[in-house]
């Protein structure tokens, strides 16, 4: 009841009406131009796709599109590189890639930071202590032993080397050991004397409640798969296993010489950027929910 009161006092006195007031005009001024200004590169790679080679090459260029087409589109899927492999082969081996990766990633992550959370084990804070220690670390610092753990585990030019480098993130681990922590004890001790396994805990209990990490774990492990470039530049040879981000880092290359290069770029930009896009305005919400419980502040 106190809080009500509060509430109420704070509305009235029009601090934070419940409805719109007058008041709120200087946010909307403030806050508008500046979403107006961080929509526009987004809006222009939309339309950038669909403009024609005349509009691509028009001067002075034009923000808008007068003729939409998808010409881009299908010149671009109907390409292939300088290998005879097509580009909807490069674009097909990302989204499997991405759909294995982040699945795993999920699942370690999950099952890493609950037992770093709950589980009382011999080396148990030594590991945390190393994890937080890789969140140090870029991918370019590291590149030259993982190459090494590449060659000798056997899965240089395989499909497995796009996808083992990336299943496994510190930060995934850490996000999740830190909201497990928040999970009371006697949830997990309840379910033990009821006979659950491990597994079943983690399925049943753990993953339910720990919904936004994962969601932020999902958006983070796709677009580390999603825009890679590094393990089908370093540790594949074979063409036909290579994926998308790798060919668009080479279609400068591919397309020389072509006037219509330029709108594949185009059509190729907006395929790399639209999955995140869609995938962060799906699971935003649970993000923002995961930075206020995570202890990052």
């Amino acid at each position: 009841m106190k809080k009500k009161r509060v509430r109420r006092r704070i509305r009235q006195s029009g601090m934070n009406p419940k409805h719109f007031d007058r008041s709120q005009l200087k946010f909307y001024a403030l806050l508008i131009p500046i979403g107006i200004l961080m929509a526009l590169p987004i809006v222009f790679i939309f339309v950038n796709a669909f403009k024609p080679i005349d509009e691509l090459f028009a001067y002075p260029p034009r923000f808008y599109v007068k003729n939409p087409t998808l010409d881009n589109f299908r010149v671009l899927l109907s390409l292939s590189s300088g290998t005879s492999v097509p580009a909807v082969r490069y674009l097909f081996n990302s989204i499997v890639i991405s759909l294995v990766v982040v699945f795993t990633t999920i699942f370690i992550s999950a099952a890493a930071g609950f037992a770093l959370s709950k589980k009382k084990f011999r080396g148990r804070d030594a590991l945390f202590d190393i994890n937080k220690t890789a969140l140090m670390f870029v991918s370019v610092a590291v590149s030259i032993p993982r190459y090494f753990v590449i060659v000798y585990t056997g899965v240089f030019n395989t499909i497995w080397a796009n996808i083992l480098p990336l299943v496994v993130i510190p930060t995934g681990v850490f996000l999740v050991k830190q909201f497990i922590d928040q999970l009371p004890d006697a949830l997990i001790e309840a379910a033990v004397i009821d006979g659950a396994s491990d597994y079943k805990i983690l399925r049943r209990i753990v993953f339910p409640l720990i919904k936004p990490t994962l969601a932020t774990i999902t958006i983070l492990s796709f677009q580390s798969v999603w825009n890679n470039i590094e393990t089908s530049n370093l540790y594949i040879n074979n063409e036909s296993i290579k994926t998308f981000a790798f060919y668009m880092s080479t279609l400068t290359s591919v397309t020389s010489g072509s006037v219509a290069g330029q709108g594949i770029s185009a059509a190729a930009t907006l395929i790399m950027f639209l999955p995140n896009l869609i995938l962060f305005i799906i699971l935003q919400s649970r993000v923002m929910n995961t930075m206020a419980h995570s202890g990052i502040k």
